[in-house]
Formats: C-alpha cells, structure tokens, sequence
C-alpha cells in the first residue's frame, strides 16, 4: 500500500457541507480530553487496536490532533493528524452504517485545514487502501516507491507488510 501526496494549499472550507451534515444530526468536531476514553473504544471495537494505539498519540498533544463525528451523542468517526510520523494524515474511519453520507470528508478536510494552518505545505497519507477516495476528494496523488516508508522500521505484525 503506497502513501500519497495531498497540497495543502488547494484545501479550502466547505461549510456546505458541514452545514448538510449538521442537518443529519452529525456534529464534526475536534476532540476534547474528556473524548479520549470513549473515541479510543470506539476506534479499537470498529478498526482494531493498531489504529486504536495511533488514535491514543492524538491526545498527548495541545491541541489535540484528532476530530470526530457525533450523532446522538456517539462516536461515529474519527481522523487524526501528525500521529503516525509528523505531516502524516490518518488514521481515519466512519462507522460502516454512515458510510457515504461524507463524513469521512468533512473529518479529513478539519485535519488537513489543521495541517496548514500548523505551518504544513504538503501532508502525506500514509499506506492508503482507497486510492480514489483520496484521488476525488482532495486531489491526492501516489508517491512512487513509497511502500513501506515510515513504517519499514516499526516492530511487530503489521497487516500488508508480508508481502
């Protein structure tokens, strides 16, 4: 799985779209201390522990680096920034009921508005399984030869890194 390439600067603000989600019940926020326990439950019960150990990185920090998504006041999706190696978008993930709705949209562009305004030109996606998702969504491109990147030093099983 590469990583791929997104220009910050071509990002912009889309309060349509938040606006539309807002009319669904979906509130998109960054996360707050007092989330940490119930984002991370969520995280780990519908993506696994490994996203769950980055999406924990996300809360070590001021600010925080991690947004959600809140209907009926529970955790519906995440994304994070600078977790995995600083400049890296991601994780992120949408509950497999609310998919399509763009949410994971509107939680990537928070993140990545948050990445330029920390001084970033450029962020890195890493070990991307959707490539068209990204491709359409923020004009992402591949980085060649960037399999397996940061993560070629990192100890334990990783899913992907066999083969």
């Amino acid at each position: 799985m590469a990583d791929m390439l997104v220009k910050l600067y071509h990002i912009t603000e889309d309060p349509a779209l938040y606006e539309h989600l807002a009319q669904k019940g979906v509130r998109i926020m960054r996360a707050m201390a007092m989330d940490r326990d119930q984002v991370l439950r969520f995280v780990e019960e519908e993506f696994g522990e490994g996203w769950k150990n980055e999406a924990a990185y996300a809360f070590t920090g001021h600010p925080i680096t991690c947004y959600i998504a809140v209907k009926e006041q529970k955790v519906i999706g995440f994304a994070c920034y600078d977790v995995t190696a600083k400049n890296f978008f991601g994780p992120i993930g949408v509950l497999t009921s609310e998919r399509g709705a763009r949410i994971g949209e509107a939680l990537m562009k928070k993140c990545l508005l948050s990445m330029r305004a920390d001084g970033y030109g450029y962020a890195v996606i890493g070990w991307v399984g959707p490539t068209s998702f990204y491709e359409k969504t923020v004009g992402a491109t591949l980085i060649p030869d960037s399999f397996p990147g940061v993560y070629q030093d990192m100890s334990g099983y990783h899913p992907g890194m066999e083969g």
